[in-house]
């Protein structure tokens, strides 16, 4: 059958280096291991068939399929040419050999004949045995990538669904051509109206001219008719001029004899215009002089102007000195003169003072104290009640605190339970939101719309790209991994920037996306590098069908380094008794991490400085959040339920510490009212024992006093006096130095003023 492929050579090409397969009439099967080179025989196809290489989502140039070590590629593809489809079988016969050549600097394309001849090598030629064949490497439904299927299997709704059919049987691209036709005729047809528009002014002008000819051709006419007229008129001129002439020459000859007269007259007025031009270069000089001198007296002048305006500027200074100084005298002598009278009072109350009878005084003081005595033994008691009390109400204060503390974590509890069944609800109806929700699936759609723009498309998120060997290990390769699972894989910077161009379009804000290689192929890891023990590694439990994200998980991840154990106990042995090579960390199934860190210590040393040493310290850390199913969950139904019952548990628990609550409110609400009363009862006898203290100490002070007959002390008022009669006498000097320097401004100031008016007078 015409169109049909009956053999591949690969050689040197990708993981290849010499492959000859020999395919049947019908359907044909390629089977192996993963690694094994299956994919990179469809990729031949597309590369041989005219496809680009960033389209088959294996390389950015063709140069990197070439393989490691070698200076070339080839692919060699016989297109079976036979029957009534058969393309130019004149030209070809009965096969075409098609032969896809790629170099370090180029790439050839040659088709040849049965006989092996060489009949064309133009791309030209190509397109035209794809199109006449119907061959579209690029479409899906011909050829199916990984990465197609994979996007078809991810799509879990009909839209998506849709966009994929719309797209494979390219009604995309002939709706898109009918769009861009659309705008082109829509383009067309503006731009017609313009031109007819633009075409109206020149129509009117064409009129315009048309009206003008005939109008030139009726002035033809005339102009014949002012030619005759004007040979009749200028014979007409001819006698008057001869006339004229005979008059001139008269007045001519009249003339001739006026010149010497004339040239007299002009020798004169020429030899006074000499004189005149002498007589206006001397003005212009002493011009000149009288305007360096203006300028030099305006200068002076403003020199003058400024000096007086300093002057005048400093006397004001002075005179706002003088008065603060003069009102700051008279501040110091008024508070003299009060300081003098109030040691006066102070002297003449001491002597008019009495003494009061010390009988009446002891008196006062018995029946205070036996006052204070009662006050004091009413307030103990209502003390002592009042601790009862507090203490009572301090245990309920403290059961409600656990109760209410209990409550906000069983509702935190709910909270999270509620989250992780809404959760697995979404991943119930598309797999890759558990990779970062709705916002996921948004920026796969602006990926889509902006494939084109990549140079590759981008992978990820790079845990839906990953399969587990069992769901025993799923929330400990998540604890492990982190939020290194939702992030996306570029394959050169300008596609981190494109990628997050489509996240800021969708709010999906701090994507975290890695820049890798695409070409690099799977990591060999030496078993040397590997941690010598019987327990797994995270990369042993995990798998994918995309070598780039097992690279990158293990470059940014160190997933061959972290081992995975059941329980707590194991853990810490693996992790600190036996010190096994290459183990970053250990990771239980419920997603504890056991493993070293590395700190920093300080210790003093003779010096008396500080001395920083490194060294490691054993960690062990919880799971960062509360034990999910693991995002790879094989049974979200039964999860859901789980987690429903969990709540439903915590709901009724929440119920029953609610009512204990209310109870123990109850009994506080008494308690503080009791406690409230206890206290209006002793704080009024508090202020009165409080009172009659005061009033003791009072009697105690006045009997003292009359005990006592002790002069009275004026020291500090006298001490007063002397330091403001000091202040004043301070004050009069720079008071004096202030007249001083003011007398002397005000002479400045009349003398710079006479100067300038003398100056302006001159």
């Amino acid at each position: 059958m015409a169109g049909t492929i009956s053999r591949i050579r690969l050689e040197n090409f990708m993981c290849h280096s010499s492959l000859h397969i020999e395919l049947g009439d019908h359907v044909n099967f390629i089977t192996g291991q993963n690694g094994s080179g299956k994919s990179a025989i469809l990729t031949a196809l597309c590369i041989a068939f005219g496809c680009r290489a960033k389209s088959t989502q294996r390389a950015a140039t063709l140069k990197d399929f070439i393989k490691t070590g070698c200076s070339y590629a080839a692919i060699v593809v016989d297109i079976n040419n036979q029957g009534e489809d058969a393309f130019k079988p004149e030209v070809y016969g009965n096969l075409i050999i098609l032969e896809r050549r790629i170099t370090d600097s180029s790439s050839s394309t040659i088709l040849k004949d049965q006989h092996g001849r060489k009949v064309a090598h133009r791309k030209d030629d190509l397109t035209e045995i794809i199109e006449h064949f119907n061959i579209d490497v690029e479409n899906p439904c011909v050829i199916m990538s990984q990465d197609k299927s994979r996007e078809f299997l991810h799509s879990g709704n009909d839209k998506d669904k849709f966009k994929f059919f719309f797209k494979a049987t390219l009604l995309q691209q002939v709706n898109e051509l009918l769009e861009t036709i659309k705008d082109q005729l829509n383009n067309a047809d503006s731009i017609v109206e313009e031109l007819e528009k633009s075409i109206k002014p020149v129509m009117r002008e064409l009129d315009e001219l048309r009206q003008k000819i005939k109008n030139m051709e009726h002035i033809e006419e005339i102009s014949h008719d002012i030619d005759n007229l004007k040979k009749k008129l200028a014979w007409s001129w001819v006698y008057d001029v001869d006339k004229q002439i005979g008059e001139q020459t008269v007045k001519l000859q009249k003339l001739k004899e006026r010149i010497p007269a004339c040239q007299e007259r002009i020798d004169r007025n020429t030899v006074l215009l000499d004189e005149l031009k002498k007589e206006l270069i001397e003005k212009e000089e002493n011009v000149r002089s009288l305007a360096k001198k203006t300028r030099e007296v305006h200068m002076m002048r403003k020199n003058m102007d400024d000096s007086i305006t300093e002057v005048v500027k400093q006397k004001v200074e002075l005179e706002a000195e003088h008065d603060r100084h003069t009102d700051m005298l008279g501040k110091m002598n008024k508070r003299l003169r009060q300081l003098q009278a109030q040691l006066r009072d102070f002297q003449l109350q001491h002597m008019q003072h009495t003494q009061v009878e010390a009988s009446q005084i002891e008196e006062d003081i018995q029946n205070i104290q036996s006052e204070i005595d009662y006050a004091h033994s009413n307030i103990t008691r209502l003390k002592e009640d009042e601790k009862e009390f507090s203490e009572e109400l301090s245990g309920i204060l403290k059961s409600i605190s656990e109760i209410t503390k209990e409550i906000t974590e069983n509702d935190k509890k709910i909270q999270d339970l509620k989250y992780e069944t809404d959760d697995l609800l979404q991943r119930q109806s598309n797999k890759v939101t558990a990779f970062g929700g709705q916002r996921v699936l948004n920026l796969l759609e602006s990926i889509e719309r902006n494939n084109r723009r990549f140079k590759s498309p981008p992978i990820g998120p790079i845990g839906a790209h990953l399969q587990l060997a069992s769901d025993f290990w799923s929330f400990a390769v998540d604890c492990a991994f982190g939020n290194l699972l939702d992030a996306f894989i570029v394959s050169c910077h300008k596609d981190l920037q494109t990628l997050r161009e489509c996240a800021k379009q969708v709010n999906y804000n701090h994507l975290r996306i890695i820049v890798y290689d695409f070409t690099r192929p799977r990591l060999n890891i030496p078993d040397d590098s590997l941690p010598a023990t019987k327990h797994p590694t995270v990369l042993s439990v995990i798998q994918s069908e995309n070598h780039t994200v097992l690279n990158v998980l293990v470059d940014q991840g160190s997933a061959e380094r972290q081992v995975l154990v059941q329980d707590y106990e194991v853990g810490k042995s693996v992790a600190f008794d036996h010190r096994i090579r290459n183990i970053k960390d250990v990771y239980t199934s419920d997603g504890y991490r056991i493993g070293w860190t590395s700190v920093f210590r300080s210790y003093p040393v003779a010096s008396g400085n500080l001395r920083f040493s490194r060294g490691s310290v054993q960690t062990i850390l919880p799971p960062n959040k509360r034990p999910r199913a693991g995002r790879w969950c094989s049974s979200p139904g039964e999860r859901i339920a789980e987690l429903k019952n969990e709540v439903a548990d915590f709901q009724r628990i929440n119920s029953e510490k609610r009512g204990q609550k209310r109870k123990l409110d109850h009994d506080r609400c008494n308690l503080e009212q009791k406690i409230t009363s206890l206290k209006r009862k002793r704080e009024p006898e508090e202020r009165r024992l409080a009172n009659k203290r005061l009033q003791l100490d009072d009697a105690k002070k006045a009997s003292a006093e009359n005990n006592s007959h002790t002069a009275v002390d004026t020291s500090e008022l006298e001490e007063e006096l002397k330091h403001v009669k000091n202040d004043i006498q301070q004050k009069e000097l720079l008071l004096q130095k202030a007249n001083v320097r003011l007398t002397a401004i005000l002479r400045e100031v009349d003398d710079r003023k006479a100067a300038y008016k003398t100056f302006m007078e001159h």
